[in-house]
């Protein structure tokens, strides 16, 4: 896909994931934490950093982070949804109760 260049990493400070590409901001995914949730809120790629597939890199760094945290997911930002609806395997951190945020288009 890219090169090594990109990086996730998770900035509480700013309550979001946030993707790197060469060491700048490209984008992230801005989220809440309550009670063992974390609740995604929005996501957002820089334009000049659209259509070179982060979005679906951040997307996924940000899950696998909240599965090894024991963090049950709740996809209020359409993207993460939709990320989620077309990657099943993630399907397992959204519970039940708010399974229908995945049937949304968004």
């Amino acid at each position: 896909m890219m090169a090594d260049d990109i990086e996730v990493s998770d900035n509480p400070e700013a309550l979001r994931f946030e993707i790197r590409l060469d060491g700048e901001i490209a984008g992230f995914a801005a989220y809440r934490l309550r009670a063992g949730k974390i609740i995604f809120t929005h996501t957002e790629i820089l334009p000049e950093h659209g259509g070179k597939g982060l979005g679906g890199r951040l997307a996924s760094a940000a899950l696998d982070a909240s599965r090894s945290a024991g963090r049950a997911v709740v996809p209020l930002c359409p993207f993460v949804a939709r990320y989620i609806r077309r990657h099943p395997e993630y399907k397992d951190l959204v519970p039940e109760g708010y399974r229908d945020l995945l049937d949304e288009e968004g």
